[in-house]
């Protein structure tokens, strides 16, 4: 059978760094195998749908490259692809019903006063209610009669409580869970809608789903996903449950982390490609110790059976280095379009724009880097004279101050403000005194930026801040060194 993966988000905002990875491994998964990936739109919880939610979803895909084959713009013979709309056909009511009349589930009409004196247990610390079957005893007549009467319900599946149920995953293999810890949890709530467990089978085994992929913490619901297939007589797709994603602390990546959503990242000035390069490690590794993927090598190399079990820890240090590799392999003319407005945010002055941003393609890991390394050329800073003593170079205040002197009439008379030519003039200086080329480069360097380090040499920054602003800072660095 073709393989076939949806990726089934809910639209509640923006793209948690979960759903993306789980969108890609689904999409991995399918196109490893020439298979097809759909895209569904899970909307039933209406209290979370968030408008403008669905367009991030579309618009997410198409930014990191993964192309469904299927979905609400691409009929592919298995819609309406948004539940909402799927709702609308009778599809789940029909199914809900069919489980009904098999004995597998039974209409539910208890109130909320009623509901709320049920007792209550603590499952993976939420506190939740415990259905106590109280409505599975009323007669075929009782039943008739409260939907005669307009009465509210709900659509309870009915779960055994003895016994067990077994589900497979690829990852952790068989499991069992007894039949006394599975609630009889709700189908069709009383608006009508299914809920997301229920939609979730139904829609699976109706559009010919065969691997499912999501966070383990579905793990505890499968059992009830399993006695749902087995009600139905249907074939269980192949289950894939992803490890966590942890931030640094081994806690779960929070909102709050400030990187957790695919939106946040890129407003950080990571690039997409190294976001899904990254996102692809989170929990698979390749059988080498390579890190740096496209996705047409991600879809040869993925194999889902290489996936932990063990919690993801989402390390921004190590996605800022990896992120630093995209943009130095970068072509320029992408480099510059996206460096652009994070220079002109502090370089208001007639510069080199194009010149500026090629000093620092290799020296940043994400583009808001730029604006620490360049923010000189805007304004030369205070800076400290203790910055022109430099072991290294040999080089004091005192030889500085000379070096400064000596040069500053040379570089009036300069009428070359290329590198080249300035290069060249300060190399004659060197060669005449028999110095070092750091005994020399480093005062002016210092005196033309004010900062210790800085992405080009003392005549690569005099190009770009010309021939009057150099010399301006030269005479200050002069005055600076007299004063101290």
């Amino acid at each position: 059978m073709k393989i076939r993966t949806r990726y089934a988000p809910s639209p509640t905002g923006k793209m948690h760094v979960g759903n993306l990875r789980s969108a890609l491994y689904e999409f991995l998964i399918a196109k490893h195998e020439g298979g097809d990936f759909m895209l569904r739109i899970e909307d039933t919880d209406q209290e979370r749908f968030v408008e403008g939610a669905t367009e991030i979803i579309y618009r997410t895909l198409e930014k990191t490259g993964l192309v469904h084959d299927e979905g609400p713009d691409k009929d592919g013979g298995y819609g309406p692809y948004v539940q909402s709309q799927r709702m609308k056909t009778g599809i789940y009511m029909k199914y809900a019903k069919e489980l009904i009349d098999k004995g597998e589930a039974y209409y539910c009409f208890c109130d909320k006063g009623r509901l709320a004196s049920l007792k209550t247990e603590v499952v993976e610390g939420k506190e939740i209610t415990v259905y106590d079957k109280h409505c599975l005893h009323l007669s075929k007549e009782e039943v008739e009669a409260n939907l005669a009467a307009g009465k509210p319900f709900v659509i309870r599946q009915n779960n055994p409580t003895e016994g067990s149920t077994t589900f497979h995953d690829e990852l952790y293999g068989d499991i069992t869970v007894e039949n006394a810890e599975l609630d009889d949890m709700i189908l069709i709530k009383s608006d009508g809608y299914p809920t997301y467990n229920f939609a979730n089978v139904v829609d699976d085994h109706t559009m010919n789903i065969t691997h499912v992929v999501r966070g383990n913490e579905y793990l505890s619901s499968s059992p009830k996903y399993e006695r749902l297939y087995q009600a139905f007589g249907w074939q269980t797709p192949v289950y894939v449950h992803l490890p966590l994603i942890t931030d640094e602390s081994h806690k779960k990546l929070a909102k709050r982390s400030g990187h957790s959503s695919f939106e946040d990242l890129l407003e950080q000035g990571f690039v997409t490609e190294a976001v899904v390069n990254y996102i692809a490690l989170l929990g698979w590794s390749p059988e080498d110790n390579r890190e740096i993927f496209t996705l047409e090598e991600l879809i040869r190399e993925f194999d889902y059976h290489r996936i932990s079990k063990s919690p993801a820890v989402f390390d921004i240090v190590k996605l800022r280095w990896m992120n630093g590799e995209y943009i130095k392999a970068m072509d320029f003319d992408r480099f510059y379009e996206m460096a652009e407005p994070c220079l002109k945010k502090v370089l208001t002055r007639d510069l080199d724009l194009k010149k500026i941003a090629g000093m620092v393609k290799t020296r940043i890991e994400v583009f808001p880097d730029i604006e620490g390394h360049v923010d000189f050329f805007q304004e030369l800073p205070d800076y400290d004279t203790a910055m022109y003593t430099h072991k290294k170079m040999k080089t004091d205040s005192a030889s500085s101050l000379q070096v400064l002197q000596d040069i500053l009439p040379l570089l009036e008379a300069q009428e070359d403000y290329s590198n080249d030519g300035l290069y060249q003039t300060l190399a004659n200086y060197v060669e005449e005194k028999g110095v070092k080329n750091g005994y020399v480069m480093w005062p002016v360097r210092t005196a033309v930026s004010g900062k210790q380090m800085t992405p080009a040499g003392a005549t690569e920054i005099m190009e770009v801040l010309g021939k009057e602003e150099s010399l301006r800072r030269i005479r200050i660095g002069i005055e600076k060194l007299q004063n101290a």
